[in-house]
């Protein structure tokens, strides 16, 4: 009866935080000076990539395998959320199948440190056929997918990080900056701006300060908190009660915005021994007070909420009529604070 071979002994494990520091920390500098090498060859190649993808009226497709094919992931993700349309094809399945989601009119970024990966040599011949350009990321100049691409951008690196000169480090690491640079130069070049980024990220902090105006928050119409002009101050305390933002404007006949009461002007109005039943609004409200425009970004409420130390502001319009109203907890609730 045969014996179950006995498990093999545990390496041992250093766990000296002297030497692992000195280890990140080397890795870091490997990295950084793989980074300066490949950033002094940006030249016409990198210049003619960006002229091929603002020239082409497709989409990029990303495509790579192992670790380069999560960098191209990640490219692929970058330049679509930058003003450039990209998606990953995995080659693999692009061998079967997926290549159908390419069209003529795509430019295609093929990511192989080597530039011998055959998932993606096997692609080139159908792609030519195709009439796809092929801008290739390599770090063999005289590799195969180097001498069949369009253009060529040499990712080549000293060393890798890692001591055993096998883990892909310096290299991916190199290979995605140099997506990022792409993606940078194009946004450039396209006159990319805050509000486009925020229009492909509406889910995300940015987009919502970018894109959310003072419309989107406010309180209008029946949720206004105001009162006319001689009203006193205990019918503005049952209007700030019903609409509990903790203040109300004071407006004329035609809804323009004369004044402002809050809760803070209420405690000063009650230590200085004002009636509520008989004292006209007038006398206790806070007269000019600071607004919004409608129509302007909630980031704004937000600045001039900060800027003055007040927590809720009234909204008018293009002729001082109130037309809302916002506090602190409307912007937090909207995230845009």
């Amino acid at each position: 009866m045969s014996q179950s071979p006995l498990p093999a002994a545990p390496r041992p494990v250093s766990a000296d935080p002297a030497g692992l520091v000195a280890s990140g920390r080397r890795v870091l500098e490997i990295e950084g000076q793989a980074l300066a090498a490949v950033g002094a060859r940006i030249g016409d190649d990198f210049a003619r990539a960006c002229a091929l993808v603002l020239a082409g009226t497709g989409r990029v497709v990303a495509t790579g395998m192992g670790k380069s094919g999560h960098v191209a992931r990640k490219i692929a993700a970058t330049l679509a959320s930058t003003g450039t349309p990209a998606f990953f094809v995995h080659p693999g399945e692009a061998g079967h199948g997926d290549l159908g989601m390419i069209t003529d009119t795509d430019v295609v970024l093929a990511i192989s440190y080597s530039g011998e990966s055959d998932e993606i040599l096997m692609l080139l011949p159908a792609l030519r056929r195709q009439g796809n350009a092929v801008i290739a990321m390599t770090g063999r100049p005289q590799s195969s997918l180097a001498r069949e691409a369009d253009v060529h951008l040499d990712v080549s690196v000293p060393t890798e990080a890692c001591p055993l000169h096998l883990a892909p480090t310096s290299s991916t690491t190199a290979t995605l900056a140099l997506g990022d640079a792409l993606a940078v130069a194009l946004l450039e070049a396209r006159g990319f701006t805050a509000d486009d980024f925020a229009r492909s990220h509406p889910a995300g902090s940015l987009g919502r300060r970018l894109l959310l105006h003072i419309d989107d928050v406010m309180h209008g119409g029946e949720a206004l908190p105001a009162v006319r002009a001689g009203a006193t101050v205990a019918e503005a305390l049952v209007e700030m009660s019903r609409k509990r933002l903790g203040m109300t404007g004071i407006v004329d006949a035609d809804g323009r915005l004369l004044g402002i009461f809050t809760d803070g002007d209420l405690r000063r109005a009650l230590d200085q021994g004002v009636d509520v039943r008989g004292t006209p609004i007038d006398a206790v409200m806070t007269r000019n007070p600071r607004t919004v425009r409608a129509g302007q970004m909630a980031t704004e409420a937000a600045r001039l909420m900060e800027q003055h130390r007040i927590n809720g502001l009234l909204v008018v319009d293009d002729d001082g009529r109130a037309v809302g109203a916002l506090n602190i907890h409307d912007l937090l609730r909207a995230r845009v604070v």
